[in-house]
């Protein structure tokens, strides 16, 4: 990709959004992982083809689990609106390119935040994620997904505290800590996200590294069908025993507790016309709610005590 690319306007045919002059290779140092494989991911809380790969990374997750664990690693896609680059120079820009990239990944996305209530940078997302994860990883990526739906769905600028602080309540950190760290440590954090991806050469995102414990890696660069994620696992380990799970709504809602459409295909494995239909029914019956924007929908299990 060259240079002059705009982080904010993603190349859907490649699946990436790229940052400019991040050029340097590196080498990954060998991870220290209790399963055999270890993926590092580099995304953004903003990155519409980080959005676009949720279908096939919770499907990941679900089938290879066990054999491996994923660093979340930010990659700082908008420092701040002081360039011009790629036809994108105002938040205005951004909006019709999200609402095309929604279309291509079958994702929801409402560009109009960029028209409404722009982010002036993505960094204070990027802090946010990192002080959750201080707190607990796994209720970091609750809080990402938490931020994306309310960026991409809700029409939410996740720049501003009151946003993030909301996010981070929904999902139950410990908000006096949250802050603390969101001040402090977790800056410094994220500043070591963005040292490691320029690093490794990571010019654009999502990014995946998948590595074994001798050090050999495969990289899986932009939003790909699930098959080469899967497969990236395969070189490593072959040895890999793909975990069966139950394919109906309440175990998928069970661990995901909101899904598009487009993610409840992939994890349910039926054909993507026949779910809407589905879904709408168990909306009708009470059992799910659904947010509907201009560019698709997504459904929620109803109280869901967290």
């Amino acid at each position: 990709m060259e240079n002059n690319t705009n982080p904010l306007l993603c190349d859907p045919v490649e699946g990436i959004c790229g940052i400019p002059d991040n050029a340097t290779s590196g080498k990954v140092a060998t991870q220290n992982t209790e399963k055999p494989v270890k993926v590092i991911y580099f995304t953004d809380p903003i990155c519409s083809s980080c959005w676009g790969i949720e279908p096939q990374l919770r499907k990941l997750k679900l089938e290879y689990g066990n054999s491996i664990e994923i660093e979340y690693r930010m990659g700082g896609l908008l420092p701040d609106w002081s360039y011009n680059s790629g036809g994108i120079s105002k938040p205005s820009d951004v909006a019709h390119h999200w609402d095309e990239v929604s279309v291509y990944y079958d994702m929801p996305i409402d560009g109009d935040v960029w028209l409404e209530d722009p982010l002036q940078s993505s960094y204070p997302p990027s802090i946010a994620f990192k002080a959750a994860e201080m707190q607990s990883k796994e209720k970091a990526i609750q809080f990402l997904r938490e931020i994306r739906e309310m960026v991409f769905l809700q029409k939410k600028n996740i720049a501003k505290w009151e946003n993030l602080e909301i996010a981070a309540k929904k999902i139950g950190l410990d908000i006096q800590q949250f802050t603390t760290d969101f001040n402090g440590k977790a800056k410094v954090l994220f500043e070591e996200d963005l040292h490691f991806a320029k690093q490794n050469g990571v010019r654009g995102f999502p990014t995946l590294f998948f590595i074994d414990a001798t050090g050999q890696k495969e990289t899986v660069y932009g939003s790909k069908p699930y098959a080469l994620y899967e497969s990236a696992i395969l070189k490593l380990h072959s040895k890999t025993i793909k975990s069966e799970y139950h394919k109906n709504w309440e175990v998928l809602f069970s661990k995901y507790p909101s899904l598009t459409a487009k993610e409840f295909s992939e994890l349910s494995g039926t054909p993507r016309a026949e779910n809407e239909k589905h879904l709408n029914e168990l909306v009708a019956k009470g059992k799910l709610k659904k947010l509907t924007t201009k560019n698709g929908s997504i459904w929620t299990v109803k109280n869901i005590n967290h």
